[in-house]
């Protein structure tokens, strides 16, 4: 017998097994992967707007108002202990009614926090990337002004993400 008697083209071998096996488990982890990086997008999204939701309840009937549970939910420890770069740079945009820039961002952080900015040996550009993971976590979206310069602006929760061209 001949060593390659009894094979056919079509049939497998131990190697080709492995990498369709390899290849199925490799596309099923990325989806996986994906849909929850995409849930995650969303919860943060979801978390996002009740907290602005329950911060605009205590500005209109006061902070009295609030369970302390509830009070401490929403703070998450935010008043004992220094605002990170993230989280200021959310809230800045958060607080903007029309898309924004890096630099205006930046502008706005450097009056309300210019510490965060001291570690930072390029503070534009870590403005620029936290708001880029902004967008990639589906909190922020990323738009285009008349003019061609790149801004940002807050996703409520209805938006569609997804890059836009705006016209003022």
């Amino acid at each position: 017998m001949e060593p390659h008697e009894g094979l056919s083209a079509s049939s497998s071998t131990p190697a080709t097994d492995s990498t369709i096996s390899l290849q199925a488990v490799a596309r099923q982890v990325h989806d996986e992967l994906r849909q929850l990086l995409q849930l995650r997008a969303d919860v943060t999204r979801r978390i996002g707007t009740l907290k602005r939701t329950v911060d605009g309840l205590a500005s209109v009937f006061g902070e009295n108002a609030l369970t302390e549970e509830l009070r401490h939910v929403v703070e998450n420890g935010r008043s004992n202990r220094r605002q990170g770069f993230t989280k200021t740079c959310r809230e800045i945009l958060t607080t903007c009614d029309s898309p924004v820039t890096a630099r205006e961002v930046y502008d706005r952080l450097l009056k309300a926090a210019p510490i965060l900015l001291e570690r930072h040996k390029d503070p534009l550009a870590s403005v620029t990337t936290v708001l880029n993971r902004l967008v990639e976590y589906g909190e922020a979206q990323r738009v285009t002004l008349p003019d061609n310069k790149r801004a940002w602006r807050w996703v409520a929760e209805s938006d569609l993400s997804g890059q836009h061209t705006l016209s003022r």
